[in-house]
């Protein structure tokens, strides 16, 4: 059985077991989250939600809270003496989905 999600403006594809990195929900390592917003739920007996599927529900367990690799954001305009140079790290929360109510 698999379910799809929504978290963080995404859409996530899930099982029961599987390590997932979703935006950071800021909750504390083994702490239980249910997401409610569950859009599709697949297996045997497939369920579409409109645009949710009333009462179904995905508990994961937070693993732990981090940032991802740093990317380098440079801007520059040829000819202009225009350059800048910055970068970032999206901070990330990685969950194990425990289990999916239907």
């Amino acid at each position: 059985m698999y379910a799809i999600i929504e978290t963080g403006g995404k859409q996530v594809k899930v099982e029961a077991g599987q390590e997932i990195y979703v935006e950071k929900l800021g909750k504390e390592a083994d702490e239980v989250v249910t997401f409610d917003k569950v859009l599709f739920v697949g297996g045997e007996n497939v369920k579409v939600g409109a645009p949710f599927v009333e009462g179904a529900t995905v508990t994961a367990k937070v693993v732990k809270e981090g940032r991802a690799k740093k990317i380098v954001v440079f801007k520059l305009k040829a000819k202009k003496n225009y350059r800048r140079k910055q970068g970032h790290r999206q901070p990330y929360t990685k969950l194990v989905v425990e289990a999916i109510n239907a």
